[in-house]
């Protein structure tokens, strides 16, 4: 009897725990494929933008 309730109890929490992660990946999914329009590479390109003539450092190049 306690058994069953234990395992009841784990299978729901791993479900919600689940479902939650997964909710917020599928969202972000969403919201970038649909509605990104021409802005998806924006913070990208400033990025390469700023870091444009910046000297590579380190390893043994």
């Amino acid at each position: 009897m306690v058994v069953g309730y234990i395992i009841d109890f784990v299978i729901v929490a791993g479900l919600i725990v689940g479902i939650t992660a997964l909710n917020g990946h599928i969202s972000h999914f969403i919201g970038y494929r649909f509605f990104g329009g021409s802005r998806k590479n924006l913070h990208s390109d400033q990025t390469h933008k700023t870091q444009a003539g910046w000297k590579l450092v380190g390893g043994k190049r």
